[in-house]
């Protein structure tokens, strides 16, 4: 409110009450099923089939799930969720060991990124760190493929390239956190045993000057990180020997600076000269063991004997020495236990799951996910799998899910399919379920004729493209929904077939000359009549959801009239785009939906409990199943 305390004009914005509700999504798939990789038990959203194939590779024999995400694709689909399942699966992986001098240990543990018998086919490549090669190191990421066509492993390019690695848990540059966040194919593990840790080393740089000119004797020196300290270097300095001699002594002639540096990186301190270079060496190992030197301010020597990074010299941390051993193409999963590879362990795909239970507990991974509005497990036509789903989008929080069944490949009568559906215990509105299966392509050019495949992913396409088109409340079927990716069908049904199937709550794929290969049936599993069709229970979530998260501004507002009202106004505005939008029967919006919020839906009880009740109805939309063309004579009548 304006606080008015001068004559003038105030000006104050005032809320209009109106928020608008938003239409969510109705169109967001989730598939279960056995893929080649990627995160088991996990949803995780992909949004196209080149997406799929990055994260869980290609088709898989047994498993329908990549056939039917690229065809839900195929047909309209624009995003979806994968749980992938398996049984028993090993994860390849293989042991690098360390660079340390004497017996080295095992170094790193690195693996492919998810299990499977594909990561058997990932290279990698050790070698040094581009910005830091005394220090850090790199990982190069290659794949052969199960039957390579390439003699040499080194021709093929990089998929991932990871430099600058640490073994140094405190760095940002540590290998196990920059590949757990930016590798789709490893992760990696540095082993137990890796605690080999060196002296931190300086190495100066080739050819230096000696005897020292002049009066420089001068050079700052940093041991372990304890603080730079300068210090003079005695005479004589007129050999690299006798040089290296001074250096020792002048820095074990140091105190340490800080409590919790060792005394010995200072008293065990040596300085020795190795191919021409003098080799400063740090009394105390440890991860973090170092030895920097700098110019001094004046007299300085270290320019001359070619110390300091400036001056072409080296350091050497003392966890360098556990960075995995380089020069070699090592094969993760199926290479052999020599040399610098202290074990392999290889991947497998494990065994497609026996049980529809695995498959079914792979439901629960979508508890989490609120954008999720159809589910299908594809190809698994068991009818325990069906009632699975049919119960979980029913007995979800918010109702929000609709599930796609699909029968078995073998169901290719109408005899076999009207026993499946009976079979069903537990049907509801909440699901449905197509018949018969589709022939397509083989994507894999194994087979030259065409393959079968489970309608459910071809459907969950048609249904996004249907609701993108037309809206939530059109019935996913008829010759608008012609189904592409499919070359025939399992089973030509007749007219008087599809007759029992419909009675059934069985939609049918049919094939006309006209049309093509098309959903013919938008019935849904319910013997309630009032949710019989299809785009009837997905219009009551569309609305359920959309209002649910539309009115979340009303939580602890205060629960009166003008509260009432507001639900109202925004409830109302909502339906009332929808009705313009065709979204409903009737000829007016009275006789289309109402919405009644007011001291008749709200007692004096409710509002004493924290209650306030809103009364949404609507008209839905039913599809024109039958069509009936009545056609009579009419008598020929004389001229007037």
């Amino acid at each position: 409110m304006v606080q008015v305390s001068y004559p003038g004009v105030y000006v104050e914005e005032i809320p209009s009450g109106v928020k608008p509700i938003e239409g969510v999504s109705t169109s967001t798939a989730a598939f279960v099923g056995v893929s080649e990789k990627g995160p088991i038990d996990e949803a995780k959203k992909i949004s196209s089939w080149t997406e799929y194939e990055n994260t869980y590779g290609s088709y898989v024999s047994g498993s329908y799930l990549p056939n039917s995400v690229f065809q839900f694709f195929n047909n309209g689909g624009r995003q979806c969720y994968i749980v992938r399942v398996a049984q028993d699966p090993d994860i390849a992986s293989i042991t690098i060991r360390n660079r340390a001098a004497a017996a080295p240990p095992e170094g790193l543990i690195i693996s492919a990124k998810s299990p499977g018998k594909w990561g058997n086919y990932l290279h990698v490549v050790i070698d040094d760190g581009t910005d830091d090669p005394d220090n850090t190191f790199m990982i190069e990421v290659r794949e052969s493929g199960e039957v390579s066509e390439v003699p040499d492993i080194n021709e093929v390019v990089p998929l991932e390239v990871h430099d600058n690695l640490s073994m140094n848990p405190l760095d940002s540059n540590f290998v196990e956190d920059v590949l757990s966040a930016g590798s789709k194919l490893i992760s990696a593990k540095v082993h137990a045993n890796n605690t080999t840790l060196a002296a931190g080393i300086h190495r100066g740089g080739a050819s230096p000057t000696v005897p020292l000119p002049g009066g420089n004797r001068k050079l700052q020196v940093n041991i372990d990180s304890d603080g730079y300290q300068e210090m003079t270097l005695a005479d004589p300095c007129d050999t690299l020997v006798n040089v290296a001699a001074s250096v020792q002594t002048a820095v074990r002639a140091l105190s340490q600076l800080k409590a919790s540096t060792a005394a010995a990186a200072f008293s065990s301190f040596t300085c020795t000269v190795v191919d021409g270079r003098l080799v400063l060496t740090s009394g105390a190992p440890g991860a973090t063991s170092t030895v920097k030197v700098l110019n001094a301010v004046s007299e300085n020597a270290a320019a001359f004997l070619q110390l300091g990074l400036s001056n072409g010299g080296a350091e050497e941390h003392g966890a360098a020495v556990q960075r995995p051993a380089k020069g070699t193409t090592y094969q993760v999963g199926d290479d052999t236990v020599a040399g610098n590879v202290a074990a392999v362990e290889a991947g497998s795909d494990g065994t497609l799951p026996v049980t529809d239970q695995t498959y079914i507990d792979g439901l629960d991974s979508l508890d989490s996910k609120d954008d999720v509005n159809l589910i299908s497990v594809p190809g698994i036509g068991s009818t325990a799998v069906v009632d699975a789903g049919l119960n979980y989008c029913r007995n979800r929080v918010l109702q929000d899910c609709f599930f796609i069944g699909d029968m078995d490949s073998t169901d290719d009568t109408p005899d076999e399919a009207k026993t499946f559906r009976t079979s069903i215990t537990t049907p509801n509105s909440y699901g449905a379920i197509y018949f018969p299966w589709l022939k397509a392509l083989d994507p894999t050019g194994k087979s030259e004729e065409p393959i079968l495949l489970p309608p459910s992913g071809f459907v969950a396409g048609m249904y996004a493209q249907i609701d993108g088109k037309r809206g939530v409340w059109k019935a996913p079927a008829g010759t608008e929904a012609v189904i592409g990716g499919a070359v025939g069908l399992a089973a030509n049904l007749t007219d008087t077939q599809q007759g029992d199937l419909n009675k059934k709550s069985i939609n049918c794929l049919r094939q006309f000359p006209a049309a093509g290969i098309v959903i013919w049936g938008a019935r849904a599993l319910s013997s309630d009549p009032e949710w019989k069709y299809i785009p009837v229970r997905r219009m009551a979530i569309f609305l359920r959801v959309s209002i649910y998260y539309g009115i979340q501004w009303a939580v602890f507002e205060p629960n009166d009239e003008d509260l009432w009202a507001s639900l109202k106004l925004n409830i109302g505005s909502f339906m009332s785009r929808l009705y313009r939008q065709g979204a409903f029967q009737g000829d007016t919006m009275s006789k289309a939906f109402f919405v009644k919020c007011d001291s008749e839906t709200t007692t004096q009880a409710d509002i004493d409990a924290g209650i306030v009740n809103i009364l949404i109805g609507f008209a839905p939309l039913k599809p024109a199943e039958f069509v009936v063309v009545k056609i009579s004579q009419k008598a020929g009548q004389g001229a007037a």
